[in-house]
């Protein structure tokens, strides 16, 4: 398979001289992070510096150096957001070359330094210069850069980067992580801030794919209840997440959400997260409105007055932890063994999808881990409105799983339309602008299997194009699947061992008790229940996740059914 899937790699007839190249040091397929070296004419600008080992980025120096270039890795870098996919490089990066400009926005500049928190932040160097939003300043000669919010994160930019020739300008988007809708604490990106800009290239992530979202507040209404339906059954809740972003917009949710207000219940912030709440705190100007109209009224995080009360978790507390049902926003990489002690009630563990967030479940006791989804990426509805609403020549995914970035690829829509890249880590681009463009023929993205019925039995074979893709081996590593209707189109999902691991767990504990599944009246042997969720459009929790020992008025024995 060839690394790079750029679909065309040759100037089509119209085109000028080559000013715009991109040699990506790193495209965030798995937790690498994300670092791009662009050029546009003479002009090296490195975008973001999320490698943990910036070695690749010496390699490079060699090279410039025999070309009389500077000895440097680029001529100045850009940082979209703080997040550490982004910026972890950062400091090694100014401790290796302090004579090479950083560029941020005001509030990102603020927040970077959390990237390091074994650092004194007193002898923390001030590692990048501010830069003012939307307000283009030439950075370097026939060099502009402009800055616009990404949403996604307090900060967080995409960048426009504007180079001019005697013969045109050459323009170039680098969107960050970005996200149209409206969260807790950061406004959407705004389109029509962008549109008319006349973009040559634009780079963008895909973290999702093709994936559709629901409704922000559908997403975050399902774990709002989800939360609430666990402390109602005495059960108490962590939730790991990163330092910034999705902590403080959980604190947020539980604070404001109809669930949790004036509720008996405490909210313990542990660890990174709760500076990261601080570091908020320190910017609250820079919030939106809504945000500092809040903040006026009482306290944006820490309150111990208003239900549920919001406290920092502190050694002295864990004795007592969980003797109640409560709820505990920690570091994405807590031991959460010192939570979930044995003398505790039970405990849920929420983890959220797209963080790759590792829990042993061996040293828990009393347990539960589950998922959702409270999305800071644009699903693939909005990564193409985005890209239709600049109608870029080129434009280059970065940011996501190989997979995931295929899926867009693969679109017709971009396919008939753009130049489509999505370049492995050092395979460089090469971006010739013109006027016209051979548009290039769409791949097949639809494959043809067998289904075989005999009797009660059906056998669905499929082609080695899907069972050879990587998604596979987590689409089929129980062996079992799900099958329901979905207009005229069977959807098939692969159950996954945590699925079956939880419904084990509490099989396992049934039996203890003198009891089975099948004796009981409960979502776990409702014919409605599939995968975890009710499918019964009568049931009060109809497209809800459910508990397996949950029960409602609509239902209906699989025992009979069955029978």
């Amino acid at each position: 398979m060839r690394n790079d899937l750029s679909v065309s790699s040759r100037p089509d007839a119209g085109e000028t001289a080559n000013e715009l190249e991109c040699l990506p040091y790193s495209v965030q397929h798995q937790d690498e992070g994300v670092c791009l070296l662009v050029r546009m004419g003479p002009h090296r600008i490195l975008l973001d510096c999320g490698l943990a080992d910036i070695s690749s980025l010496s390699k490079g120096i060699t090279k410039s150096a025999q070309r009389g270039s500077s000895p440097l890795p680029a001529d100045l870098v850009l940082i979209s957001h703080a997040h550490p996919d982004h910026a972890r490089g950062l400091l090694a990066l100014n401790q290796a070359f302090p004579l090479l400009p950083i560029y941020a926005s005001e509030v990102t500049s603020k927040l970077l330094p959390l990237n390091w928190p074994e650092q004194d932040p007193q002898e923390m160097p001030s590692l990048c210069q501010a830069l003012p939003l939307q307000s283009p300043l030439e950075i370097q000669e026939n060099l502009v850069v402009e800055l616009f919010p990404a949403g996604h994160l307090p900060g967080a930019v995409a960048i426009l980067l504007t180079y001019h020739t005697q013969d045109r300008d050459y323009k170039l988007l680098y969107t960050g992580d970005f996200f149209l809708s409206n969260s807790r604490l950061v406004e959407g990106l705004r389109l029509e801030e962008l549109r008319g800009l006349n973009i040559d290239v634009l780079l963008i992530e895909g973290n999702y794919g093709t994936s559709r979202h629901p409704h922000r507040r559908n997403q975050e209404n399902q774990l709002a209840e989800r939360i609430n339906r666990a402390t109602t059954d005495h059960c108490s809740v962590i939730l790991p997440t990163p330092a910034l972003g999705l902590g403080q917009e959980l604190l947020m949710l539980l604070r404001s959400h109809h669930h949790f207000t004036g509720k008996d219940l405490d909210i313990w912030v542990d660890g990174a997260v709760a500076t990261g709440c601080d570091a908020y705190l320190e910017l609250l100007s820079h919030l939106p409105a809504s945000v500092q109209n809040f903040a006026r009224h009482q306290p944006l995080f820490w309150d111990e007055r208003v239900r549920p009360r919001v406290r920092r978790l502190k050694a002295e507390n864990l004795a007592t932890l969980g003797s109640s049902p409560c709820i505990v926003l920690t570091d994405s990489t807590a031991d959460l063994s010192k939570y979930c002690q044995p003398n505790t009630g039970p405990w849920l563990i929420l983890l959220p999808e797209k963080i790759d967030i590792k829990v042993n479940q061996e040293y828990l006791a009393k347990t539960t881990v589950d998922s959702y989804l409270l999305a800071q990426h644009s699903d693939g509805p909005g990564t193409t409105q985005l890209i239709h609403n600049l109608r870029p020549q080129h434009v280059v995914f970065v940011h996501g799983s190989p997979a995931y970035l295929a899926d867009l690829t693969s679109l017709e829509e971009l396919q008939n339309r753009y130049h489509v890249h999505s370049p492995a880590a050092g395979i460089l681009v090469e971006l010739p602008i013109g006027d016209t463009f051979l548009q290039p023929s769409a791949p097949e993205t639809n494959y043809e299997g067998e289904l075989t019925e005999l009797e009660a039995v059906i056998t669905i074979t499929l082609p080695d194009t899907i069972t050879d893709d990587p998604r596979w081996q987590q689409f089929a590593d129980t062996g079992l699947i799900e099958a329901r209707w979905q207009g005229e189109e069977i959807v098939l999902r692969g159950l996954s061992q945590r699925e079956l691991l939880n419904q084990n767990s509490v099989d396992a504990d049934r039996r203890r008790h003198g009891y089975a599944w099948s004796d009981l009246e409960c979502c776990g042997t409702c014919r409605y229940q599939r995968g975890q969720r009710c499918w019964n459009p009568a049931a009060p929790l109809y497209n809800f996740k459910v508990t397996l020992e949950g029960y409602c008025p609509a239902f209906e024995s699989l025992s009979n059914h069955e029978s």
